[in-house]
């Protein structure tokens, strides 16, 4: 079986390989592409960075063996410069800013396609450009340069969200009603590859997120109710593909629910990274926001009950 012409051995994604074999990371901006690097050099792999032109984070290749900024439509380039430099193995991660993009002089010249990328939009990508479809396209076109895209997570086990309630408060019995309830909707939303997000209170879906991501879905969420104490549910299309586009939250996500309302956050356990998992947490409980992990077997649409979520996560 193939998808969009993609090998079926590219769909069974590798781990990381042992160190100290060289992973190349293809990075947009955001914190994530700097803890995967650390995560990397700490456990010793030299890390050849690739970052996106007027994408990528400054301190991104300081902390890099080798470092290349790269245009964003030039997949062809990404997988010569690490087939040259030796490198087999790579990760993908990182947001791309439209705005950073669009108001940037060189962007004419910095985003040439390359042949690859122009071929690989005509064969596949006019037709479907949802994010899954142009993870197989970069995938297969690396593969014919010799580098594997990798599992984006295999770096931060310790990040993904874990099973239970992560912090010292508890949601309250309204909460846990309200991801119970959600929970099946959520999940219909990430199979049809709507969004990750669904904000909720008393049974009544609050806003659900799209294209605009889940920062300005709780802004949206906190307009649409202002009474404090709503639900947010986050979690990731069933059998989704981590070599990209992992749902991600972090210790803005927790700012953005405070200063909107929100009073818990609800996470597909084992499927969305927590950056700065501690300080994520502790943040959240200082301003009273319970954060608890739906474990995977309740993930999908025939979810009979949400209780045993809320049981502490074992030491």
């Amino acid at each position: 079986m193939t998808v969009l012409g993609t090998p079926a051995s590219l769909q069974a994604f590798a781990e990381t390989p042992p160190p100290p074999t060289s992973i190349g990371l293809i990075a947009g901006g955001g914190g994530l592409p700097l803890l995967i690097a650390r995560s990397l050099r700490e456990s010793g792999h030299p890390v050849h960075g690739l970052g996106l032109a007027n994408q990528f984070e400054p301190e991104l290749p300081s902390l890099c063996s080798t470092f290349r900024e790269v245009g964003l439509l030039r997949i062809g380039a990404w997988g010569r410069i690490l087939s040259r430099l030796g490198v087999h193995h790579a990760i993908m991660v990182g947001k791309v800013d439209k705005a950073k993009l669009m108001h940037d002089p060189w962007r004419l010249f910095k985003n040439i396609p390359d042949w690859r990328t122009v071929g690989a939009w005509y064969r596949h990508l006019r037709l479907d450009k949802r994010s899954h479809a142009v993870l197989s396209i970069v995938a297969e076109e690396l593969h014919r340069c010799g580098v594997m895209l990798l599992d984006s997570t295999s770096p931060i086990p310790d990040e993904m969200a874990g099973v239970g309630v992560m912090t010292t408060r508890h949601p309250t019995p309204e909460q846990r009603a309200d991801v119970q309830f959600v929970w099946p909707l959520l999940s219909q939303i990430l199979r049809l590859d709507v969004g990750q997000a669904i904000a909720v209170r008393e049974r009544d879906v609050i806003a659900v997120e799209a294209v605009e991501g889940t920062d300005r879905m709780i802004e949206r969420a906190g307009k649409l109710c202002r009474v404090k104490g709503w639900t947010l549910c986050k979690g990731a299309r069933i059998g989704h593909d981590r070599r990209s586009d992992v749902p991600t939250v972090g210790i803005n996500t927790i700012k953005n629910l405070h200063a909107n309302g929100g009073g818990c956050l609800a996470l597909a356990a084992n499927d969305v990274i927590m950056l700065d998992k501690a300080d994520m947490v502790a943040l959240a409980d200082r301003l009273g926001i319970s954060i608890v992990g739906v474990p995977a077997e309740l993930a999908t649409t025939h979810a009979p009950e949400v209780p045993p979520v809320y049981a502490t996560v074992p030491a």
